[in-house]
């Protein structure tokens, strides 16, 4: 599943549309929401293809070594530790990530030059000359070397950013979340029956259950716009030294969606809701949105503690 912070982002995003935009077409953001959760699954699984895209450019450029005219010893006797990865080989077999392709016929065939370029930079970093150095190999070995990979080589090449923005206007934002993912996803594979493995499981949009994250946004978002008008009757009261009106469109946002978390969902500790939205704050909106929201947000969970309206008292 989704971090549930990326799925807060999410509703965020599609709730900063909704008010920039006046619309009034509640299902209508709900759809739009969904579509941009299952862009994320596609994202995922679009890394994952990249890491194998790289390793069929090693090999096909190993055999044009191979078959040039006169080959250097070094094109005769290649080093193949990067094609060799043990986790790589697992990943191309890997049946979650074979089925999403053959369901959505995924692939990188509209952007070769792209995958030229990054792999010219993975095999000219440190990382990667260090790793095809070392004569000896084990699956351990290997997997810390692709979750590095990642980490401090691909998750750091600011093109890539910069192509998926442009492949889709939903990967605007959360294109390093994805790539935590990928680095978390590798490091849980092991050698036993890797082809096997579950990778991320996309949302089931049908499950009914309570606890379900398709449950979560769709909550969250709902009853946000929902409870607008309440709401904002809350922050105009506990917004002390504040007009209500300076209070940016992106803080009062926030705030709608941490009080519904707060309200709709008792076993998500207060504190966690709280530290969650702070933290988003902090990145998408004003530097002091992390205080001002930590501020008004806990003055209106004691409120409602005192009235009885949540049934959560930990902080």
């Amino acid at each position: 599943m989704l971090s549930r912070r990326l799925l807060r982002v999410k509703v965020m995003q599609i709730m900063y549309s909704y008010n920039q935009n006046n619309e009034n077409d509640l299902k209508l953001a709900s759809n739009e929401l969904l579509r941009s959760v299952s862009k994320s699954y596609e994202l995922y699984n679009l890394i994952l293809l990249l890491m194998l895209e790289l390793k069929l450019l090693a090999e096909k450029r190993i055999e044009i070594g191979k078959n040039k005219r006169m080959p250097t010893p070094e094109e005769l006797n290649p080093n193949t530790k990067f094609i060799d990865n043990l986790l790589l080989n697992q990943l191309s077999e890997n049946e979650d990530l074979l089925r999403y392709i053959d369901a959505t016929g995924l692939s990188w065939t509209q952007d070769p030059e792209f995958i030229v370029e990054i792999y010219n930079e993975v095999i000219k970093s440190d990382l990667y000359l260090a790793y095809m150095a070392e004569e000896t190999t084990s699956y351990d070995a290997d997997r810390r070397f692709l979750v590095k990979l990642v980490e401090k080589v691909i998750g750091q090449y600011l093109p890539l950013y910069s192509l998926f923005e442009d492949m889709s206007i939903w990967w605007n934002d959360e294109s390093e979340f994805i790539v935590s993912m990928i680095i978390k996803t590798f490091k849980e594979f092991n050698q036993a029956n890797a082809e096997k493995h579950r990778l991320l499981k996309p949302i089931d949009f049908n499950d009914k259950d309570s606890d379900s994250d398709v449950n979560f946004i769709k909550t969250l978002l709902e009853k946000s716009i929902l409870n607008r008008d309440k709401y904002n009757e809350l922050i105009k009261k506990y917004s002390i030294n504040w007009e209500h009106e300076r209070v940016s469109v992106m803080d009062t946002i926030l705030m709608h969606i941490a009080l519904t978390e707060i309200i709709e969902f008792p076993l998500i500790p207060l504190k966690v809701t709280l530290n969650e939205y702070i933290e988003i704050a902090k990145h998408y909106s004003t530097p002091k949105s992390g205080t001002f929201i930590n501020g008004i947000l806990d003055k209106i969970a004691e409120h409602l503690i005192k009235e009885e309206q949540i049934t959560k008292y930990e902080k």
